[in-house]
């Protein structure tokens, strides 16, 4: 334990205690500190292989814990490995990727006045999603958009990114495409917000002040299952 009391601008150490006055943790829990948590290159290449695969998270990162021969074996949680493959996505979109594609649609625009696109970025200005449409497809929405199908199972791009067509069934039993996505994460940020209160937290009063924010935000007070999972 330090004290200390800032005066003037300048921090002033006044006492400390060298002697734990309580338990110290478990040497064996010191790896779900963040400072201790590493994802090694082996579980990169492996994470990014199968991802590339069309492997889901869950089912990637528990085949590193059986590998490893357990979660106490290893020096980071799935959170890591959600992040690394984030960032491997977008890397595999290509320099200059967004801006041709942003560029290719505005052309696009221009030849269909009811062409709509929308893109999505992250903090640093690249590619995470984006979705199109013309307007026949718009068109066709408004009289057969009562049952649509909606299917991200298609990995077949140059970039791997899942492909997303919006599919309807017109009168004549056709196929017709509303509109399609490129997606860099198939996760909801509802979800990510539930592993961040869970999995993120150091301390209980940091978990409650989490999870209370998550309930608010996306008005959540009376969905039964949350409830169960927070009991």
């Amino acid at each position: 334990m330090i004290n200390a009391n800032l005066v003037k601008g300048t921090w002033e150490v006044i006492t400390i205690e060298n002697a734990h006055n309580h338990s110290t943790v478990s040497p064996q829990k010191s790896r779900c500190f963040r400072l201790h948590k590493h994802l090694d290159e082996y579980s990169q290449r492996m994470l990014d292989l199968n991802d590339r695969a069309g492997i889901r998270m869950n089912k990637n990162f528990n085949a590193l814990v059986v590998d490893a021969g357990g979660f106490e074996n290893l020096d980071f949680q799935e959170k890591n490995c959600r992040n690394f493959i984030d960032k491997a996505r977008k890397l595999r979109l290509g320099k200059g990727g967004g801006e041709a594609l942003t560029e290719y649609f505005k052309r696009m625009r221009l030849q269909n006045d009811g062409f709509t696109y929308m893109i999505d970025v992250d903090e640093e200005l690249r590619l995470r999603n984006v979705f199109w449409a013309d307007a026949r497809s718009r068109a066709t929405y408004e009289y057969f958009g009562d049952v649509i199908t909606f299917d991200t199972t298609y990995l077949t791009n140059r970039y791997d990114m899942p492909f997303a067509p919006f599919v309807v069934v017109n009168h004549h039993g056709q196929s017709i495409l509303l509109g399609a996505g490129l997606l860099s994460n198939e996760d909801t940020r509802l979800k990510t917000s539930i592993q961040s209160a869970l999995y993120d937290s150091q301390t209980c009063t940091e978990f409650e002040m989490k999870w209370g924010q998550l309930i608010q935000k996306y008005g959540l007070g009376d969905n039964a299952w949350l409830q169960g999972l927070y009991n």
